[in-house]
């Protein structure tokens, strides 16, 4: 039987270089796509295939599915994982800045999905694994653009299911809690650049002050509790619709869940005191 053909998004780093080695190894042929292909060479080393790839420039979406399907006939599976957060006040955060969110968090991985969709249908079968975050179910200060995004992204696949599963089309969200993949450096290089100072600056010193304190309990899991997480989504019979995995990526879902919003805004409040 011929290997099934995975795309990955976003593979230069963290959980995407990671599930790419990881679904190499269990012997998938893998296509990895990031802006930086160079950043690629240990997935070309392991056997697999590096494509240059912005989802932020349909021209280069449209050509890295093409080539994928001129090489292979087939996509078996995509995995959305490219994306990034950006953290700051709503008020301090430049629109321009916020665009490219949207582009790489929401319109990349819309487009993606229309991309490979046709083929998926033709055959009859294909999985579509989107990863949201903890952060697509809770809410926590100066992340607003980032959590809506995520939010989007889990009510964009749950939809999605109801258009494609009777095609034989799974939609996955695969929902990491906090993963050691530098995110935390990112966050704090973002609100201090954004909000730093002016009238939002108290936040953002108790928040930085929060995470590198010695107490912290803010180091995540390593990402291949995420690739995991991928692979289930990948090779089981009848996919759950979400895999939660990483630190704390079950727990805060549930005290979401069970507690009035206004409680859970307070334990937000109380946890960068």
């Amino acid at each position: 039987m011929k290997k099934k053909v995975i795309l990955i998004t976003g593979a230069s780093s963290g959980i995407g270089k990671q599930t790419a080695l990881d679904l190499l190894a269990a012997g998938y042929t893998v296509y990895g796509g990031a802006r930086r292909v160079d950043a690629m060479s240990d997935i070309t080393a392991a056997g697999g295939h590096a494509l240059s790839l912005d989802v932020t420039d349909d021209a280069s979406m449209q050509a890295a599915v093409k080539k994928v399907l001129e090489a292979e006939g087939r996509i078996d599976a995509l995995v959305n994982n490219a994306g990034y957060g950006l953290y700051g006040a709503v008020e301090d955060i430049p629109m321009e800045a916020v665009r490219q969110q949207i582009d790489t968090n929401i319109i990349g991985l819309a487009r993606m999905t229309q991309l490979v969709l046709p083929g998926m249908r033709e055959q009859g079968s294909g999985r579509i694994i989107n990863i949201s975050s903890v952060g697509g179910t809770i809410h926590t200060p100066l992340g607003a653009y980032y959590h809506g995004t995520k939010f989007f992204v889990e009510g964009f696949t749950n939809t999605m299911r109801l258009e494609v599963e009777d095609r034989g089309i799974f939609m996955v969200v695969v929902a990491p809690g906090i993963i050691d993949t530098g995110f935390g450096d990112v966050l704090g290089e973002g609100i201090t650049r954004h909000s730093g100072t002016g009238p939002y600056a108290d936040i953002v010193k108790k928040m930085i002050s929060a995470a590198q304190s010695p107490s912290a309990a803010l180091k995540g899991s390593h990402p291949k509790v995420i690739s995991d997480a991928i692979r289930r989504g990948i090779e089981d019979a009848k996919p759950r619709t979400i895999y939660r995995a990483g630190k704390f990526g079950r727990l805060l879902p549930l005290l979401r869940r069970l507690l009035p919003h206004r409680m859970f805004d307070r334990m937000m409040k109380f946890a960068i005191s």
